[in-house]
């Protein structure tokens, strides 16, 4: 139910986010999935991508500062309402999103997200029979 993720921090510096893509692109590794949040200073980048756990550790060898850490990922329809409907489940549960980001994909869209409560979440999702998707069903999108 699970989907590993890497978080990336990024000097706000020009070309650092080219590099770190490049890295993986040289390495074959697929992006399923990106975003950027970014200050003044610094940015995260936070990344799905088709082999992770290789993916981290070509990060860390070229001493770039990555964590990998777990995120849900819902499928749910594109229409209108939708996300509002999938994120209800969540706030009736006294469940908070800590973040998200989306792309959609054969007009349906996926949803990942952290959670204040992985556990909790897992249990909403199966609770309300959220349409969730597995790290291999992810990649091979």
């Amino acid at each position: 139910m699970t989907v590993h993720q890497i978080s990336v921090f990024l000097e706000n510096k020009y070309g650092k986010l080219c590099e770190i893509l490049a890295l993986l692109g040289n390495e074959n590794i697929h992006i399923v999935a990106a975003t950027v949040a970014d200050t003044s200073e610094y940015g995260i980048l936070r990344l799905i991508v088709t082999e992770p756990e290789k993916a981290y550790s070509i990060l860390k060898n070229n001493n770039v500062s990555a964590n990998l850490t777990d995120v849900l990922a819902i499928a749910t329809d594109s229409a209108a309402g939708s996300f509002a409907k999938t994120f209800t489940c969540f706030t009736q549960a006294g469940l908070s999103i800590e973040y998200m980001y989306c792309f959609s994909l054969n007009g349906r869209s996926i949803l990942i997200l952290r959670t204040n409560n992985r556990e909790m979440a897992r249990e909403v999702i199966r609770r309300h029979e959220l349409d969730y998707i597995c790290e291999n069903d992810l990649i091979n999108l």
